[in-house]
């Protein structure tokens, strides 16, 4: 909540009376301000809903992200062409990290924004490459078994999961990462790219959405060794973004609907089954996700052409009330 009252500024009075104010109805309003010429309620809604949060200083879309919603990092992606740039979020700023060694889009990501793991993606070529992040500076790793682009991951850098994408044809193969080596773990059923993930191990992650020649609402679950199906989507989709610290756990947020239109949309899983949350206000596909799925990150992406905005999903708001 400091972050909030901080972006209001320590010139504000605390008004006493939150009886009958308006824009405060069914919220837990935890302080009400005044700087004299407004009123400023800083609250927390009963289900998370999405807010603006700062932009990152490159607009680019089919980027990677780790980290929570106020520790997250952004990295790779294309531009007009594939960028190797880092930036870290502090929960309302971007800002610039160490670049990877191999500008690619279309990459997979997971881990936290000092420990992350970048794998995967697409130079002009579809890589096999893995990246690790100190916070500071990116080395090399352990290359996957297989090249691929438009993969999902989970996990950690120490302990992370690489599954689906593109080569020539969709794939269904699993990949897991220990530090320093990939070895194949068990097939997805349904072979998918452009797919969401989610998971904080890469014995416990979550599959979702995607495309075939068709969009995908179908959702798997890995429970180590092999992949079992969950409860599928309210919205078919692919290239979204997924949130979630475990395989009962998870958001979707964004994607491809409909033809090549962008979707605001948002699901959150409880392990069997989704359910609709608030749209984000920026539509858009190709965009990184990090967190939650009660306190995520979208950031980056593209609805018709890149963009740098970032959209935070959590209960944590301020409402300006005249």
């Amino acid at each position: 909540m400091s972050d909030y009252l901080n972006l209001i500024g320590s010139y504000l009075t605390k008004v006493n009376n939150l009886n009958n104010i308006k824009g405060c109805n069914n919220v837990n309003t935890q302080l009400i301000y005044s700087d004299s010429c407004q009123l400023v309620a800083v609250f927390k809604t009963n289900t998370p809903v999405w807010s603006a949060g700062g932009a990152m200083g490159t607009a680019r879309r089919a980027l990677a992200g780790a980290g929570t919603n106020t520790a997250a990092l952004a990295f790779g992606g294309c531009t007009t062409a594939a960028v190797a740039c880092t930036e870290s979020y502090n929960g309302s700023t971007w800002s610039a990290g160490g670049a990877m060694a191999t500008a690619r889009s279309r990459l997979a990501g997971d881990g936290t924004n000092t420990s992350a793991l970048a794998f995967g993606g697409f130079t002009t070529v579809r890589v096999a490459c893995t990246e690790s992040y100190n916070g500071s500076a990116w080395t090399a790793g352990g290359a996957m078994g297989t090249a691929r682009y438009e993969l999902a991951g989970a996990g950690t850098n120490t302990s992370a999961l690489a599954f689906g994408g593109f080569t020539t044809v969709c794939v269904a193969c699993t990949e897991s990462y220990n530090g320093s080596t990939w070895t194949a773990g068990g097939a997805m059923a349904t072979a998918r790219y452009g797919l969401g993930g989610a998971g904080a191990s890469n014995t416990a992650a979550l599959a979702f959405g995607g495309t075939t020649t068709v969009n995908l609402a179908c959702t798997e679950s890995y429970n180590g060794s092999t992949w079992s199906a969950g409860g599928a989507m309210g919205t078919a989709r692919y290239r979204l973004a997924g949130a979630g610290a475990s395989n009962t756990a998870a958001l979707a947020f964004g994607g491809v609907a409909i033809g090549a239109i962008p979707t605001t949309c948002t699901e959150s899983y409880n392990g069997s089954t989704w359910t609709a949350g608030g749209a984000m206000a920026t539509a858009r596909r190709y965009l990184a996700g990090a967190g939650t799925n009660t306190a995520a990150l979208a950031f980056g992406g593209c609805p018709a052409f890149n963009v740098t905005c970032t959209e935070i999903w959590d209960t944590n708001h301020i409402n300006f009330i005249n």
